[in-house]
């Protein structure tokens, strides 16, 4: 299996919570790919002309990005947030990989990342999505890593590391979804409950962390709020039909724990995922009746 990587960085201050985390980033991706060694891995960089001399030697670089969602709309604050789709479109087109993975700037890898993706993926699953653990705030350095590495730090509910079959990408609908704001990271998940044969959440493994516990970062009302509508207005209409509540992450566990799961994830819309809750109920109490209604009318001879 061969994968490929991308990231999105970003030219900050070198003091502010990115301007640390995303040095520490490059770091951790260099030695996982290290670590991989027998493993065809790929990592790439896409992003804007101005952000290009932060990106390490070693990240191949694709085309730069020409739009983004200021192309779109006016915001009172303007943020030249890419696109979800362009970013992922650029891996697409850039590479030959059996396996795409995208994870924020913000996510740091174990030594072991790759590896046990390429693991988890042989169980002949097509999208993986990997929930990072966050750890104290105390780290600035990457002399620290070794530090890192060895606190298991805590849990954190939302999902920002996917990983994807090649062949997933051409159904996705991201419409206009960006990069940096939340509701990205929801439009990814439903649409691989949507559109993947075989999703799996993987919470149970320190894979990836962040410097930071925080759950809910300060949202910017304004891109929160196109993020959103595009979700709710242009996306979910177009997938709901197929999904399916027995495909989310969580719908093994009895029913007040899944619903708990899903009412405390950022990532899942409490009334979406009751709606279809509702739906699965009477899917398998309709099923039932027929059931005992066949058996009767056999025994009417």
């Amino acid at each position: 299996m061969k994968f490929a990587h991308v990231i999105n960085p970003v030219k900050v201050p070198a003091d502010s919570e990115l301007g640390i985390a995303q040095p520490i980033t490059f770091e951790t991706i260099r030695r996982a790919k290290e670590f991989a060694a027998p493993l065809a891995i790929e990592v790439f960089a896409v992003g804007y002309d101005e952000d290009q001399a932060v990106i390490p030697a070693f990240i191949q670089r694709l085309p730069l990005l020409h739009r983004s969602v200021l192309d779109l709309k006016k915001f009172t604050r303007p943020k030249k947030y890419p696109l979800l789709a362009d970013v992922l479109q650029s891996l697409y087109e850039h590479s030959d990989a059996d396996y795409l993975l995208f994870t924020n700037m913000d996510i740091a890898l174990q030594p072991q990342f790759y590896v046990a993706v390429s693991q988890i993926v042989g169980g002949g699953y097509d999208a993986v999505i990997i929930n990072r653990r966050g750890i104290s705030k105390k780290y600035k350095r990457i002399d620290e890593l070794p530090m890192m590495y060895s606190e298991f730090g805590q849990p954190h509910p939302g999902f920002d590391c996917f990983v994807f079959k090649r062949e997933l990408f051409p159904k996705l609908l991201l419409k206009n979804i960006c990069l940096g704001v939340s509701f990205s990271e929801v439009a990814l998940v439903h649409n691989f409950i949507a559109f993947a044969e075989r999703l799996k959440l993987v919470d149970e493994l320190h894979l990836t962390f962040h410097i930071g516990t925080e759950v809910m970062p300060p949202l910017d009302p304004e891109y929160y709020q196109h993020n959103r509508q595009e979700y709710e207005q242009n996306i979910y209409p177009e997938i709901k039909d197929r999904l399916r509540i027995e495909k989310f992450p969580y719908s093994e566990l009895s029913f007040y724990k899944r619903v708990m799961k899903w009412m405390l994830n950022p990532s899942f819309r409490t009334y979406q995922v009751i709606d279809l809750e509702g739906k699965s109920t009477a899917r398998k109490w309709k099923y039932r009746f027929d059931t005992l209604r066949f058996r009767w009318l056999d025994k009417i001879r």
